[in-house]
């Protein structure tokens, strides 16, 4: 599956075809690769719809977000446990991790603040942050027990000025059948889930920006 940056800038990856899960979910997979070839199939994160609600600061940056070195390479990391990492065979990310769930993070908050203007560490705009959204991820996989996993901290906090909450997560989905494309969709959803919590903390900030 690959990632969605902002919700207006759809990104396109060789022989890849939408599936759709729940009409808003989608996987992106290559087609057969042919006999002879070694190309690996392309996955994307995609956004995951939420609440929308107004209320949170008026521009908002969402950081790049920081991933384990061990999940943060091209293929895709299918399982961990019993001290082994196993990767998904063929399959890899359509980008580099770090960025595309930077950008899916940011349309999933676009879609669920709707008042407010987010956009994602390092592109290009003509507005200051007055808040920002820190992701950590250290797990990002199946289980043994086969549950899709995102695990690590969450950040929210005004920039310059004192105010924000954190959390710890440890969030898990069910994952649909054992393929690749099951499992990218349960975590397209689980990082829908951590917009649900970030979404909620930037409510909670307020609009109007604390006194230095």
């Amino acid at each position: 599956m690959r990632l969605s940056g902002h919700s207006s800038r759809p990104f396109a990856s060789r022989r890849a075809v939408l599936r759709g899960a729940g009409g808003l979910l989608a996987a992106v997979a290559a087609g057969p690769l042919a006999a002879c070839s070694s190309d690996p199939d392309f996955y994307t994160l995609v956004p995951w719809p939420g609440t929308a609600q107004a209320g949170g600061p008026a521009v908002i940056e969402v950081r790049t977000p920081s991933v384990a070195t061990a999940l943060d390479r091209e293929r895709i990391v299918r399982s961990e446990g019993d001290y082994r990492l196993r990767t998904a065979g063929g399959d890899a990310w359509g980008e580099s991790l770090p960025g595309m769930m930077g950008h899916v993070l940011t349309a999933d908050l676009q879609q669920r603040l709707p008042g407010s203007t987010v956009f994602a560490q390092n592109d290009a705009v003509a507005t200051t942050a007055l808040a920002a959204v820190e992701l950590t991820v250290t797990r990002f996989s199946r289980d043994a027990g086969g549950q899709a996993v995102l695990a690590g901290s969450l950040a929210v906090h005004w920039l310059g000025h004192d105010g924000g909450a954190s959390d710890v997560l440890a969030l898990t989905l069910p994952v649909s059948g054992s393929g690749t494309a099951g499992l990218v969709a349960a975590l397209s959803a689980l990082l829908g889930q951590v917009a649900d919590r970030a979404a909620g903390h930037l409510r909670a900030l307020g609009t109007v920006v604390p006194p230095a």
